[in-house]
């Protein structure tokens, strides 16, 4: 949850301070948690696929029709305006620190403790198996779809080249991908039900989380700044 928090922190700091410039210094930063938590060939690697193109979209959206009086450059209809410069930047710059925090926390962080920890929360069992479901449908349906798609190669079905050859070989996995999360979905619910998972009774967990003084403290910490700059900016 100290993890979690910070993320959230990130996203109240970037929301609070005007400009982009300290929006895009916490890029880095996080690249130096990543470095230090050994993660930071998984952390860019995603920052890059998930990010960047949207990043590239928002920017040259805003910089071209972003409302605005101050053309800097002009040809034909298309004309580049300071305002739509200036606010491409800070969306970029947000949508960077924002969505880099909560991809290096998922990268920090398993699935399981985070889950728990909201459990202990106090989060009902019933809304934490949704948390733990929504995270985890993605990873297991790759994971369903690169077992389909390794079954069509020994059966010699052609999966490698070009768009079009990729495309013809995925949509024949699209029936046995589906059927066999619905068959995936039925036997983690009788799973569940096998161990007493909806019985009105108080659970018990083998899997124990331990908290730390900095996980004490480090929340009390970002309380304190956040309220501190919302003064600030507040008065400012």
């Amino acid at each position: 949850m100290t993890k979690f928090y910070f993320s959230l922190f990130i996203l109240g700091i970037v929301l609070i301070l005007p400009g982009y410039a300290v929006a895009f210094s916490i890029f880095p930063f996080l690249i130096l948690i990543a470095l230090l938590a050994g993660v930071s060939k998984e952390f860019l690697s995603i920052v890059l696929k998930a990010l960047l193109s949207v990043l590239i979209i928002v920017f040259i959206m805003q910089m071209f029709f972003y409302p605005g009086e101050n053309i800097l450059w002009e040809w034909g209809f298309l004309q580049i305006k300071q305002e739509g410069l200036n606010y491409g930047l800070l969306l970029t710059s947000r949508i960077l620190a924002i969505g880099s925090a909560f991809i290096l926390f998922f990268r920090m962080t398993e699935v399981r403790d985070f889950v728990k920890s909201l459990e202990d929360k106090g989060l009902p069992p019933m809304g934490a198996y949704v948390v733990l479901s929504t995270l985890q449908i993605i990873p297991e349906m790759r994971r369903q779809a690169n077992t389909i798609m390794e079954a069509q190669k020994t059966r010699g079905v052609e999966t490698e080249g070009s768009l079009l050859v990729r495309a013809k070989a995925f949509i024949p996995t699209l029936t046995p991908l589906i059927l066999s999360s619905i068959a995936g979905t039925e036997e983690r619910a009788i799973t569940l039900e096998s161990r007493a998972f909806s019985a009105p009774v108080k659970k018990t967990s083998l899997h124990q989380l331990t908290k730390s003084g900095a996980d004490q403290v480090l929340p009390i910490v970002y309380v304190i700044i956040f309220v501190a700059l919302l003064i600030w900016r507040f008065f400012l």
